[in-house]
């Protein structure tokens, strides 16, 4: 188990908080955690890796321990995440490395792949979401509805995402045994979403959700283009992005990996031992050189 430094970086003036471990001329994999969590979903995974491989998970911006100016000082896109992701790996000279994503970090990772194809190793996707199939119609509609129209009643309905109870909903519904799951996760998430002006944060993110699916189609080109190995492992209970949403990589990439574990949208909470087993055996054969 190795040491977790726990770090900070200015990247385009603002202050990125991150995760690193493992020796620096390791093999390079990049965590990109989801909503409404940080770089905290990963502090068991990290040092399960460190001993082979140089771990990197930054907070995005407005999550966790990272800078969160107002709504109206920075305009919270997908594409802004992106940039300040890019920019503190630059900084950190990561210049090819695996990705893991999940959630909000699927989007985030996929620009990466597609404006730097060369930079990327591998990809494990846990949760992570890149077809149309993937959605869950019942989670979905009210961000869709939010979409199509900004009124105080579709506002009202996506703000609901923000609440403890749906927080911890995320975190509890399709794990097998709930007690396996510490209530840590929930409060340690609302806490940092319910920080004075986050909620537009957010809001403004869930109305940028709208750019990732018209971008599915170039970055499925690049999966059947580039080939590269890519490990789905998914938490089968997710309510969120439904398992259909692992299966359908096989359709671009045909040599994908694919396992559908027991357990939910954080499925790193209840399934940690099997899922650090499946990257371990996944990794070990990617040749990270050029």
């Amino acid at each position: 188990m190795g040491n977790v430094h726990h770090r900070y970086a200015t990247v385009q003036g603002r202050r990125l908080f991150y995760r690193e471990a493992g020796p620096a001329d390791a093999p390079a994999l990049v965590l990109l955690h989801g909503f409404p969590t940080s770089s905290f979903m990963f502090r068991e995974l990290i040092p399960a890796l460190a001993d082979r491989y140089h771990v990197i998970a930054p907070d995005h911006l407005g999550f966790g321990l990272s800078d969160a100016p107002p709504a109206d000082e920075f305009a919270y896109t997908f594409d802004a995440l992106t940039e300040l992701t890019a920019g503190l790996l630059d900084r950190l000279g990561v210049s090819r490395y695996a990705l893991y994503v999940q959630d909000y970090g699927a989007p985030i990772g996929w620009r990466l792949a597609l404006n730097d194809p060369d930079a990327i190793t591998a990809i494990i996707t846990q949760n992570g979401n890149a077809y149309e199939a993937g959605f869950v119609p019942g989670f979905w509609a009210t961000v869709w509805d939010y979409h199509r129209e900004q009124t105080p009643q579709t506002e009202n309905a996506v703000r609901q995402a923000l609440t403890l109870d749906a927080i911890r909903w995320q975190y509890l519904t399709g794990v097998p045994d709930e007690t396996l799951v510490s209530p840590d996760t929930w409060h340690h998430d609302y806490a940092l979403v319910s920080r004075p002006g986050n909620d537009r944060v957010q809001l403004d993110l869930f109305l940028d959700y709208a750019t990732n699916p018209p971008l599915y189609p170039r970055f499925h080109a690049y999966l059947r283009e580039r080939q590269p190995p890519l490990l789905a492992v998914w938490g089968k209970g997710d309510e969120i992005f439904g398992p259909d949403g692992a299966r359908a990589f096989a359709g671009d990439l045909p040599d994908a990996r694919i396992h559908l574990l027991d357990g939910g949208h954080f499925l790193l909470e209840s399934a940690l031992d099997e899922v650090t087993r499946l990257i371990r055996d996944f990794l070990d054969g990617i040749d990270p050189r050029p």
